[in-house]
């Protein structure tokens, strides 16, 4: 039954100087990964596992641990531990979360929470290299993958560049802004990691004190014109960043 715990296939070597709890972590990695496991799909608990395998409750607790760890795996009260939603793997380039999650096979929805015109603060005047107490467009949004909430996304922009409210709740904010002639051509981002707000944390639908990875980013466009500055958070247990490095 769909319901019952999933009993993954697990060929332990016991005489192989590789640990059972990292024999058995693999095992559970590569049925997730090939799709055995989907999303959502709870696993036996780990005095389950342990019998069944004949091994000890410590090496089935640590197995599943280092899974929880690695965000493939999740634990939850009264239900027990699961695979985790697909996680979003960004790379860090120059594009919008909705292309990416359209991309990848996500469907993205976006909720308008916030779309106001008031004078920018000092911080938002200087990143769009505004006049002071110039007007500015303060947009805040709640991202969804497939019907889940991933993002918190705050940008500001000058008024005259500005998409309107309807446009930003049937497309990403890049996508909108191509449709008025504007292209991002380049950005200054900074990447980082918090935990969320109480407020965060109840957009996103999740606990108190979850951990946020956070992106900070003004975008330009080929003349050099500031155009937008945005803070956003993302679900650390759902997104990712990832690069490529060159060595000099």
């Amino acid at each position: 039954m769909a319901d019952d715990p999933a009993v993954v296939r697990v060929e332990l070597d016991r005489s192989s100087p590789v640990p059972l709890y990292h024999q058995l972590a693999t095992a559970i990695e590569h049925a997730i990964e090939t799709g055995s496991l989907p999303p959502g799909r709870r696993l036996e608990n780990e005095i389950a596992l342990a019998k069944r395998l004949r091994v000890s409750r410590p090496t089935a607790r640590r197995a599943l641990q280092e899974l929880v760890d690695l965000g493939m795996l999740v634990r939850k009260r009264g239900v027990g531990t699961q695979v985790a939603p697909v996680r979003v793997r960004r790379k860090v380039d120059l594009s919008s979360l909705y292309d990416d999650l359209q991309r990848s096979g996500r469907h993205p929805t976006t909720s308008v929470l916030e779309y106001s015109v008031a004078p920018g603060t000092a911080e938002v005047i200087e990143a769009l290299e505004l006049p002071a107490e110039a007007d500015v467009v303060t947009i805040r949004r709640i991202r969804l993958a497939d019907g889940e909430p991933l993002a918190l996304m705050t940008n500001h922009l000058a008024l005259e560049v500005a998409p309107s409210y309807e446009e930003l709740g049937e497309s990403g904010l890049y996508h909108a802004l191509r449709q008025r002639g504007v292209e991002i051509h380049m950005a200054h981002q900074q990447i980082g990691a918090r935990i969320a707000t109480a407020s965060e944390a109840r957009l996103l639908e999740e606990k108190p004190k979850v951990a946020l990875l956070t992106m900070e980013r003004t975008a330009y466009d080929a003349a050099g014109r500031a155009i937008e500055h945005g803070q956003h958070v993302y679900l650390a247990s759902r997104y990712s960043f990832s690069t490529t490095l060159f060595a000099s």
